[in-house]
């Protein structure tokens, strides 16, 4: 049994920061890519940002800048470091990760259940 754990979503002010947490627990051998992608009310779900497991980053335009990816391997932890929040920032912001369970499965894309970040003008 696999589970993601995200903690850290809240209310802040717009130019606010937050940091949100995602730990990967149960029974893993490695993790591949891992990321965070949010949904707005009435909205599609889209990425945010994700980061391999050498590191490679990459964001969507619309946080370039103010917000950070990074990740603890030995912990399968990812990280965002989110700043000069906006109000349009706000949604449900969901923790992905793709895991393996032994060295002989195959890659398994995994959720988490999700977190509110809601950002006050």
């Amino acid at each position: 049994q696999v589970q993601l754990v995200e903690s850290g979503g809240g209310l802040v002010q717009a130019g606010g920061s937050l940091r949100l947490s995602c730990a990967a627990s149960g029974s893993i051998f490695s993790s591949n890519a891992m990321g965070w992608y949010r949904q707005a009310p009435g909205k599609q779900r889209e990425l945010v940002a994700t980061i391999t497991s050498r590191g490679s980053t990459n964001y969507a335009d619309s946080v370039k800048g103010r917000f950070t990816i990074s990740r603890d391997n030995a912990q399968n932890t990812v990280y965002l470091q989110m700043n000069s929040l906006k109000p349009e920032d706000t949604a449900v912001y969901y923790c992905n990760a793709h895991l393996f369970r032994t060295a002989w499965s195959p890659e398994y894309d995994y959720w988490g259940q999700g977190t509110q970040v809601t950002v006050s003008s």
